[in-house]
């Protein structure tokens, strides 16, 4: 038997935790993010389907499994390649119940065959930020993938949905 006790690895160390990151305790967690009320939704730009994937909070929705991804698009085009739209949705609690609270989409191409995929990381990272801090950014999405995430936000939760003036004023825009 070994006293040896395993290496941690040396640098920051990202926390991502549930419930309130601070709960109370003053400098405890502090830096944390909570990424409970927070959800990727991914639309195929081709079909227009939208799908929950919860896998994509941490890279490993379906839809991003098996690729390397590279920052040069035309690496990750071909016949096979499918265009997406990453859109992440924050839920808030309000005094009349839960509401969607903020939304933000960025873009993905995945080449599966070629095993391959373009995604600007900042993008992505900039999206999820916009969305937890509750602002609204749709100008990515076209008019079609625009009609078929509120569909699939009004469908997933009716009440959720009739409650988040906002976010009904901004697509109705």
């Amino acid at each position: 038997m070994s006293d040896e006790q395993p290496k941690k690895k040396p640098g920051f160390q990202f926390n991502i935790i549930k419930n309130d990151p601070l709960d109370g305790h003053r400098g405890q967690n502090f830096g944390s993010i909570s990424l409970e009320n927070i959800a990727p939704v991914y639309i195929n730009i081709e079909t227009q389907e939208a799908k929950l994937d919860i896998g994509g909070l941490h890279g490993k929705a379906e839809v991003e499994k098996r690729v390397k991804w590279i920052k040069d698009k035309e690496e990750a085009m071909g016949p096979d390649a499918k265009e997406y739209f990453l859109v992440w949705i924050a839920v808030e609690r309000a005094a009349a119940g839960p509401i969607y609270n903020g939304v933000a989409a960025c873009y993905l191409m995945v080449n599966k065959e070629k095993r391959r995929g373009y995604k600007m990381m900042h993008e992505h990272v900039n999206s999820l930020d916009a969305a937890m801090k509750g602002r609204i950014k749709l100008d990515v999405l076209d008019e079609r993938s625009k009609e078929t995430l509120k569909q699939f936000m009004m469908n997933h939760n009716e009440d959720m949905w009739n409650i988040s003036q906002e976010m009904q004023e901004a697509f109705n825009k």
